[in-house]
């Protein structure tokens, strides 16, 4: 049967099984061919067009009605198998390209380095001339182009997300595809009346997008693509192309930020524990001061950096000078005032006659960075002379220095001789207490120490409130007057801790224990 349609050739090799099964002849005829002779029958085959189902005698009505369904059956699932393939090899291409781009962005974490590529896979199936990829600039609310086919990078300025004429803003904005066909007279004109004007040219433009699990798609570019090849429209198919492609790159650019963000704050975290280390290095270690005193220090910062700092000082004729110092703030700029500091103290030391003058000389350094930070510090300075059995100091606003007896316990608090440095110019006067070997401890410690908070759980007067407070740091002091400078300063930091409960310390903590 020359004429028979697709499909066919394999229901005439069923129809003898179909024959045994319902003992008659079968056989399919065109409607163009003759009446069959006797009582031979013709029965319609569902869904399919001109062509029937002779029945010889034997086979009543429903039989042959069953029997044309079956051969009915056997042919549409004919059709639909050859309409597959058809479909299959017209689009081989475009599932050649979505693997073909899924395995150039599963090799890569940097979009720069596909991007290009991407693009001249896409506009090569779709047929653009031009294409250009742009992704979103949160910071700058910009869409700045990543790559290009079919003109230099160089030549496209980034475009403002709410500029009213760029097609791609409106599509970033809107979320949704905009394409123009050129050959259909009513269609809009994507852009513009005025200045800009696609006509002549057929237009696709594709939002980016990427969606987190459970969470609602946002956009983070825009594929371009015009200067169609061969046609003046692109299709439906390559609409739904270019937007799954465009599903694709979403996830790779967001994976793409994902890793550089982490990349950013590893080596954010490395600078971070360098500066922290080179900081801890600038504070000198009480063995500086040999075994002519017992003397114990330590610093935490809040942050990796921070402003508190103290320092040990060998001066001539035997004396010995210790400051400390907490700048009004904490991290990186306080970070940089507690170095210049270091840095010129132990200059001035030994250059001045007097803590007054030597704080005055680092009021004048630092003028300069404090004015520009609008920050000040605190800073109290003490030179301890054995021989001459007296102490001199001054206190630039340091709220807390004592001098700890160790024969009652009692704290004197060694008060301000000027105001902190940066607040005013007031150079103050040196003030002196006697001071005889063994019979007195300096204690000094920072607004950290004294105003933690007790956490929950905080033992003594702690309970989840209140302040650890300058009493707790002194009753630690003249419990162990007699113990070494080292004991004390555990004790504090131990009983600092069980206040607090373990809680990372809101401001910078610094304690220092001098005994001669």
């Amino acid at each position: 049967m020359p004429d028979a349609p697709s499909g066919l050739t394999r229901v005439e090799r069923l129809l003898p099984l179909l024959e045994r099964l319902a003992g008659t002849r079968l056989r399919l005829r065109q409607a163009s061919e003759a009446t069959p002779q006797g009582s031979a029958r013709l029965e319609p085959i569902p869904e399919t067009e001109g062509v029937w189902l002779e029945i010889a005698n034997g086979a009543g009505p429903g039989v042959a009605q069953e029997l044309a369904e079956i051969v009915g059956a056997v042919l549409a699932a004919e059709r639909d198998a050859a309409q597959v393939a058809a479909e299959l090899s017209e689009r081989y291409e475009e599932i050649d390209l979505i693997y073909t781009i899924s395995e150039i962005l599963g090799h890569t974490i940097r979009l720069d380095e596909a991007a290009d590529r991407i693009l001249r896979e896409v506009s090569t199936v779709v047929g653009a001339r031009r294409a250009t990829l742009l992704v979103h600039d949160a910071e700058q609310q910009m869409l700045r182009i990543v790559a290009a086919r079919g003109m230099d990078v160089q030549d496209v300025e980034p475009i403002e997300v709410d500029d009213a004429c760029s097609v791609a803003a409106r599509v970033f904005r809107e979320m949704r595809i905009v394409s123009y066909d050129p050959t259909d007279p009513t269609a809009p004109n994507p852009g513009c009346p005025e200045g800009r004007n696609y006509r002549g040219q057929a237009f696709l433009s594709v939002p980016v997008l990427y969606a987190a699990p459970g969470a609602r798609g946002k956009p983070i570019g825009v594929i371009n693509l015009t200067d169609r090849v061969g046609g003046d429209a692109f299709t439906a198919g390559d609409r739904k192309l270019v937007a799954a492609i465009a599903n694709q790159i979403g996830a790779a650019i967001e994976n793409a930020r994902l890793v550089a963000r982490d990349l950013g704050q590893q080596r954010v975290l490395r600078e971070l524990e360098l500066a922290r280390d080179l900081q801890l290095k600038l504070l000198p270690s009480p063995g500086v001061l040999g075994s002519r005193v017992d003397v114990a220090a330590r610093c935490r910062q809040a942050e990796s950096v921070g402003g508190d700092f103290y320092n040990l000082l060998n001066l001539r004729a035997d004396r010995i000078g210790v400051m400390i110092g907490d700048v009004t703030s904490h991290g990186f700029s306080a970070a940089l005032i507690m170095a210049l500091v270091m840095a010129a103290s132990g200059i001035h030391a030994e250059s001045a006659e007097t803590p007054t003058e030597v704080l005055h000389r680092l009021e004048e350094s630092l003028a300069d960075e404090l004015a520009s930070t609008e920050m000040f510090l605190t800073v109290f300075y003490a030179v301890v002379d054995p021989k001459g059995g007296r102490i001199t100091f001054a206190n630039a606003g340091h709220p807390h220095a004592f001098l700890v007896s160790t024969r009652t316990g009692e704290a004197v608090r060694l008060e301000a001789t000027r105001p902190p440095l940066g607040l005013a110019t007031e150079p103050g006067a040196d003030a002196v207490r006697t001071w005889a070997r063994r019979e007195a401890i300096i204690c000094l410690f920072t607004d950290g120490v004294a105003e933690a908070l007790g956490g929950a759980g905080g033992g003594g007067g702690g309970g989840g409130g209140g302040r650890f407070g300058e009493e707790r740091v002194l009753g630690h002091v003249a419990r162990l007057k007699d113990r070494p400078a080292r004991e004390i300063l555990e004790s504090v930091h131990a009983d600092l801790a069980g206040f607090t409960g373990g809680a990372p310390p809101a401001d910078d903590r610094t304690v220092v224990i001098l005994k001669v």
